[in-house]
């Protein structure tokens, strides 16, 4: 059952960070709907967890605000801002049954035994914790562990959950199940969830809209295939897809002269060493980086007049529902191509290398920026 957003919307006006002379964030200006699930997430370093921090209050900004549901929250007590915050080592006390812990902080307010008790049944419904109710953290799994410090955000019923990297200490099986909870979480709750990770996977496996940072900065956001598919810039693209994007530097400008794929005299097109491809007008010319997606690569025989240049494979990958193909041509070209599982390519094989040009992206080499 989906359930009609109650979250509060999460409103970051020019907001700020220094440690000293150190700038951890930069003026950021972010608009998280009510009932979104957003997804910040960069490099080590970047800025997120502290922009997060700054939201819950742990983290007083140097400059901006915060408002939650419309009000200014910047000089709020956390407790009072009507969140709740799920953090990367659980954070249970471990001299407490799993229902102790649930209960702890609905305690701490005073709240009447019969809705302690309520919503604890509640959130051990939600979130199959029934059968631990009585068992402390020691004896549970790392997975049950971060179920009961999701339980115990979830009985605050909160406008606004913050999670701070909550998988990072699961496996690769229990990362992918808690993906499946957390987001399960949000359809039933319609809360409004921010989510910190460092991994582009869980980025555009949860998140509604995800927020690249860089360096404390704000790089794009938007939905993840939008992000994916149109990246702002370089870094956007390099840092999102799993295998990484293809690049090479070259030149934009006009063709000298009739190529392959029947292009004519004085067409735009990039160039170097390796490749030429035709470009869409109105593109300045001058350095450029091209890059490509692997699955917008195909092979095809080297000896096909269709190919945008030719290259030898160096390595296959096979995954089972695909294969890697790692192909080189010295010295500047060094791509992966997501083949099929079936495809008839081998170790040192010369083969053509044919770009899908409606996903050809171009970017200044200086700036990043796209072109």
């Amino acid at each position: 059952m989906v359930t009609e957003p109650r979250g509060a919307g999460v409103r970051l006006t020019a907001l700020a960070k220094r440690f000293g002379t150190v700038t951890a964030v930069q003026p950021l200006d972010l608009d998280v709907a009510p009932g979104e699930l957003a997804v910040l997430v960069g490099p080590s370093g970047c800025g997120k967890t502290t922009v997060l921090r700054m939201i819950a209050g742990l983290e007083d900004p140097s400059a901006g605000a915060v408002a939650i549901g419309g009000r200014d929250v910047t000089g709020v007590e956390p407790a009072d801002r009507d969140i709740a915050m799920v953090f990367q080592n659980y954070a249970l006390y471990p001299h407490m049954t799993v229902a102790e812990n649930l209960a702890f902080g609905l305690r701490m307010r005073r709240m009447p035994r019969s809705e302690i008790a309520a919503r604890v049944a509640r959130a051990a419904e939600v979130l199959g914790l029934e059968a631990l109710l009585d068992r402390r953290p020691a004896q549970l799994s790392g997975g049950q562990r971060q179920r009961v410090a999701l339980g115990r955000a979830t009985v605050r019923e909160p406008r606004v959950f913050l999670f701070d990297e909550p998988l990072s200490n699961l496996d690769a099986k229990l990362r992918a199940e808690m993906r499946q909870e957390i987001a399960g979480l949000h359809r039933r709750l319609g809360v409004t969830m921010i989510f910190v990770t460092h991994d582009q996977v869980e980025a555009m496996t949860l998140g509604q809209r995800i927020a690249v940072l860089r360096d404390g900065q704000l790089q794009q956001f938007a939905p993840p295939l939008d992000v994916y598919r149109e990246p702002a810039n370089l870094f956007v693209a390099q840092f999102i897809g799993t295998p990484g994007i293809n690049t090479i530097a070259g030149m934009v400008g006009s063709t000298k002269q009739a190529g392959q794929r029947g292009r004519e005299e004085g067409r735009g097109g990039f160039r170097c060493a390796a490749l030429q491809v035709d470009v869409a007008g109105g593109i300045r010319e001058g350095p450029a980086v091209l890059a490509v997606r692997p699955e917008d690569v195909g092979l095809v025989d080297g000896a096909d007049p269709g190919a945008d240049c030719v290259a030898d494979v160096e390595r296959m990958e096979p995954l089972g529902n695909e294969i890697l193909v790692h192909v080189r041509r010295d010295p500047d070209l060094h791509w992966v191509v997501r083949a099929r599982p079936d495809a008839s390519v081998r170790t040192g094989e010369r083969v053509g290398l044919r770009l899908e040009q409606a996903r050809v992206h171009l970017f200044d080499p200086d700036s990043g920026s796209r072109l």
